[in-house]
């Protein structure tokens, strides 16, 4: 490998007030008195373990996410971030983002997440509907949605994006641009926009909700990207979309790069001289606080084969609208042009992906299709 990837960090905050029926991350009810400067202890003596992995490279980009990571306070973020800035170098223009939920964010939390450096909000809406919120086990309403996001700009954050689902359970077409109007509507400078998905570990996948159909799910993403086009944003991602903000530390996973991980339940990705290895940290935060030995927190380090390292670069790199550069499949895997060469052929001839400018990208019939594309690199 000519070069080592770019890299970037993520941190893992794993409690939440209440376990949303549709979430299967890592996430757990938080106690009454949550274990802060603990947790932020364990999360320095993490980070001390991950340093042999850095390799002279600074961090272009942070992503803060749970859980709910706006449970802890500014002052928890700027210890963090003045330990971190002792052990790390971070480019100038580093991305730091939280994810916020709007029921558990104020004022001052705003103006502590400023000061410690985060320069990006993520805001964890999914929708604006009241019924819809209910179904989805949220602990925010609408007027604390747009009041987060109020006081967010108040506080001098000009960089946030909105988390919105669609096709939910009972959710209309009307409900669904409705969600999307009022969202536009405050002015967010990024969309994540995405379909539900019940996914195993849930309590949706125990007790499945009744969900539009098809051809209703394709009407709501077909009349939602025309609106998100017609308001300036420009789909980069299968469900994300920016004006001139695409978030930083997503690209770098699409783009198949490096990322630390610390945290109960991280998981982080590093490239050595001996392979590209994949790694996660012990998932209960009682665990977690618990092992003070750093080596007890990482439960596993995994280097990835060939085979995997082919589909987890095409089910990243292809999800973009633009694709990726030729010659980043041999500088991020170390694998052949000529394998690239071999795997692509079938697909470029069956035109589910097409060559533009040394980029490979799924054409727009592989991109409605894109589980069936990546399907034909699984081995």
């Amino acid at each position: 490998m000519s070069s080592l990837p770019p890299l970037s960090l993520y941190i893992h905050v794993p409690w939440c007030v209440r376990k949303c029926p549709y979430c299967d991350f890592n996430s757990h009810t938080s106690p009454q008195q949550l274990p802060e400067q603990e947790y932020i202890q364990a999360l320095i003596e993490d980070i001390d373990t991950e340093l042999a992995w850095v390799q002279g490279r600074p961090i272009h980009s942070v992503f803060i996410g749970g859980g709910t990571p706006s449970l802890l306070s500014g002052r928890a973020y700027q210890d963090l971030f003045s330990a971190l800035r002792r052990r790390l170098a971070f480019t100038k223009t580093c991305e730091i983002t939280l994810e916020a939920n709007p029921a558990t964010v104020e004022h001052d939390n705003f103006d502590g997440y400023l000061a410690a450096g985060i320069n990006r909000l993520s805001l964890g809406v999914q929708s604006f509907n009241p019924q819809h919120l209910q179904t989805l086990g949220r602990i925010h309403s609408q007027q604390d949605a747009i009041q987060a996001v109020e006081l967010a700009k108040q506080a001098g954050f000009t960089n946030f994006n909105l988390d919105l689902m669609h096709g939910l359970p009972e959710q209309s077409l009307d409900h669904a641009m409705t969600d999307l109007d009022m969202a536009l509507s405050l002015s967010p400078t990024h969309v994540s926009w995405y379909q539900l998905t019940i996914e195993p570990n849930t309590a949706f996948y125990r007790q499945p909700p009744t969900l539009p159909d098809d051809e209703l799910l394709w009407t709501i993403q077909e009349t939602g990207q025309r609106k998100l086009t017609q308001a300036g944003f420009q789909q980069y991602e299968v469900s994300a979309y920016s004006q001139h903000h695409p978030s930083q530390h997503n690209l770098n996973y699409w783009q198949f790069g490096d990322y630390l991980a610390i945290g109960a339940g991280a998981h982080g990705k590093v490239t050595t001289p001996e392979g590209i290895f994949r790694y996660r940290k012990t998932r209960l935060p009682k665990d977690y606080l618990a092992n003070t030995s750093t080596q007890q927190r990482r439960l596993a380090l995994e280097q990835i084969d060939t085979d995997d390292l082919v589909f987890e670069f095409m089910m990243n790199g292809l999800r973009l609208k633009q694709g990726f550069a030729r010659p980043l499949f041999s500088q991020r895997t170390g694998l052949s042009d000529s394998l690239l060469e071999e795997l692509l052929h079938p697909l470029l001839v069956k035109g589910w992906l097409q060559q533009r400018d040394h980029y490979i990208a799924c054409t727009e019939l592989g991109f409605n299709y894109l589980n069936d594309v990546l399907g034909y690199f699984l081995k």
